[in-house]
C-alpha cells in the first residue's frame, strides 16, 4: 500500500511539474504585471502564446489542449517578442507594421516547427558550437537544418523527366509558354490543388536544395486553403534550368523543376521568390516582357466594388497602383466601367513594396474622356490631380467632389458651374486653386478650404 502511495505521489509530481511550466510562461507572457502605481500590459495574448507552445514540436499535446510545453517553448516565444518595426514607437505606423510583423510570424511558424524537428533529430551532426538553440534567430535556425530531411521519399525519375519538360502536375494548369517563362495556374480549392501547390513548392525543401520556402507548399494545407479560398494561386517557371543564386543547384532535388521560380497571389499582394521573399514586381515584369500581358487582367481584379460601379485606388500600395507603373495611368483610365458611380484615387504618405520616393512626385492631368462616365456622383482625387478637364462639367449626377492635398492645381474648370446636381466641392490644402466667379456663386454649393 505505501509502495502504490509513493508511485501515485511520484506520478503527480510529475504532472505538477510538466504543467508548471505551461502555467508559468503563461503568466510571465499573457498577464499584466503591477508596479508601483503602474500596470504594464501583457506582452501577448493568450491564444498567441498557445500557438507559439504548441509549434515546439517537443510540446506533449492532447489534442489542441498543452499538457507540457516542450523544450523549445521559451526560444519560440522570444522570437516572437524580438518582432520590431522600422517606425518609430507610439505611431500609428508602428502598430501597423507590428500587425504585419506579427501576422507574418504566425504564417510562418510551421517553418520554426519543421527547423526544430530537424534541429533536435540531428542536432549530433550539427556543429559543435551551433548546437545553443539560444544562440540562433529562426533564419539562422532554417540555415543550418536545411540540408537535413524529414521525408526519406523522392519523386521517381520518370516524375522528374516530364516535370522538367512539361511543368505539368494534375491540379495545376499551363496557361502560358513564351520564350522565356511558363506560367501555371492553381485554382482547384480540394486535393488535387493542395497536391499541385506541394509539387511546385517542393515540400519545404528549400532554395538550397533547388526548391522553395513557399508557406502554400506545406504538405498540412493550411496556409494553402488560406490563400486559395481568395484567388488563383500562378507559379512562374523559366523554360530553361536556372540557380535561385550563382552557387546553388539549377533544378529542384525533389521536384526536377528549375530551381529559380516564382509564386504570386494577386489578391494577397503578394509575390515571392523561392526563399518566400517578396520581389520588385514591377522590376520584374518590366525585365520580362512576355509577362506583363498575361498578368494585366489580374492587376484590375478587386478594383471595381460588389456592383461594378465603385473603384479605389490607394497609391502606390494596391494592385491597381502597379497596373498604372506597368501600363500607364491612361490605359487604366480607359480601362474603368462606363457605368462607374464613384472613383476614389488617393496618393497615400507610406510607400508601397520597393517603391523609392518616385511617387511623390505622381501627378496627372486628368483625361477628357472622363464625360463617359455618366452616372458619376462621387469623384475624389487627393494629391495626385493638377488639372481637371472641362468635360468634367458634362458630369451632370455628380454630387460630390472631392480635390484635397493637390498642390500643383491652379484653376478649376468654369463648367463645373453647369453641374446642378453638385452640392460640395472640397479644396483643403490645395491652395494654389483658383476659382472661377461662376462657380463661387454658384446657388447651393458649398466650397470647403
Amino acid at each position: 500500500m505505501k509502495k502504490n502511495k509513493m508511485k501515485f505521489s511520484g506520478l503527480l509530481k510529475g504532472l505538477i511539474v510538466e504543467q508548471g511550466r505551461y502555467e508559468i510562461l503563461k503568466k510571465t507572457y499573457t498577464q499584466p504585471k503591477k508596479k508601483g502605481d503602474k500596470v504594464k500590459p501583457a506582452r501577448m495574448k493568450p491564444e498567441q502564446l498557445d500557438t507559439i507552445i504548441l509549434a515546439d514540436p517537443t510540446t506533449r499535446r492532447d489534442g489542441d489542449k498543452i499538457k507540457k510545453a516542450g523544450t523549445y517553448s521559451p526560444w519560440l516565444l522570444k522570437q516572437f517578442l524580438r518582432l520590431e518595426p522600422e517606425a518609430d514607437y507610439g505611431t500609428p505606423q508602428f502598430k501597423e507594421e507590428m500587425t504585419e510583423l506579427q501576422r507574418l510570424f504566425f504564417e510562418d511558424l510551421y517553418k520554426s516547427t519543421d527547423a526544430l524537428k530537424k534541429f533536435d533529430r540531428f542536432k549530433g551532426q550539427i556543429e559543435q558550437d551551433k548546437r545553443d538553440i539560444n544562440k540562433h534567430s529562426i533564419e539562422s535556425l532554417i540555415d543550418i537544418t536545411m540540408d537535413f530531411s524529414l521525408d526519406k521519399t523522392k519523386a521517381t525519375k520518370d516524375e522528374k523527366k516530364a516535370a522538367a519538360t512539361s511543368y505539368k502536375h494534375p491540379g495545376g494548369d499551363v496557361i502560358f509558354r513564351g520564350s522565356d517563362w511558363t506560367v501555371v495556374k492553381i485554382e482547384d480549392q480540394g486535393k488535387l490543388g493542395q497536391d499541385a501547390a506541394c509539387f511546385y513548392g517542393g515540400h519545404h525543401l528549400y532554395s538550397a536544395k533547388g526548391e522553395s520556402g513557399w508557406c502554400t507548399s506545406s504538405p498540412g494545407g493550411s496556409m494553402f486553403r488560406h490563400y486559395i479560398k481568395d484567388g488563383p494561386l500562378y507559379v512562374i517557371i523559366p523554360n530553361e534550368a536556372k540557380s535561385f543564386r550563382s552557387d546553388d543547384m539549377k533544378v529542384g532535388q525533389k521536384t526536377g523543376l528549375p530551381a529559380l521560380r516564382y509564386q504570386f497571389h494577386f489578391p494577397s499582394n503578394q509575390f515571392m521568390d523561392p526563399d518566400d521573399r517578396q520581389i520588385d514586381l514591377i522590376k520584374f515584369l518590366n525585365e520580362n516582357p512576355e509577362l506583363k500581358e498575361v498578368f494585366k487582367p489580374e492587376f484590375m481584379k478587386g478594383l471595381i466594388g460588389t456592383e461594378g460601379t465603385s473603384v479605389s485606388v490607394e497609391y502606390p500600395r494596391d494592385s491597381a497602383s502597379k497596373f498604372i507603373a506597368l501600363y500607364g495611368f491612361d490605359e487604366f483610365f480607359e480601362s474603368l466601367p462606363d457605368n462607374l458611380e464613384r472613383l476614389d484615387f488617393v496618393k497615400s504618405s507610406n510607400r508601397g513594396y520597393g517603391s523609392k520616393d518616385k511617387n511623390e512626385d505622381f501627378a496627372v492631368e486628368l483625361p477628357s474622356s472622363i464625360r463617359r462616365f455618366k452616372n458619376l456622383n462621387a469623384l475624389h482625387l487627393e494629391g495626385i490631380v493638377n488639372k481637371l478637364p472641362e468635360e468634367i462639367g458634362e458630369l451632370k449626377e455628380l454630387v460630390f467632389l472631392s480635390i484635397p492635398n493637390n498642390p500643383n492645381l491652379i484653376e478649376l474648370p468654369k463648367e463645373i458651374s453647369k453641374l446642378d446636381k453638385l452640392q460640395v466641392v472640397n479644396l483643403k490644402n490645395s491652395n494654389n486653386v483658383k476659382i472661377p466667379d461662376e462657380v463661387e456663386m454658384k446657388k447651393g454649393l458649398h466650397i470647403f478650404r
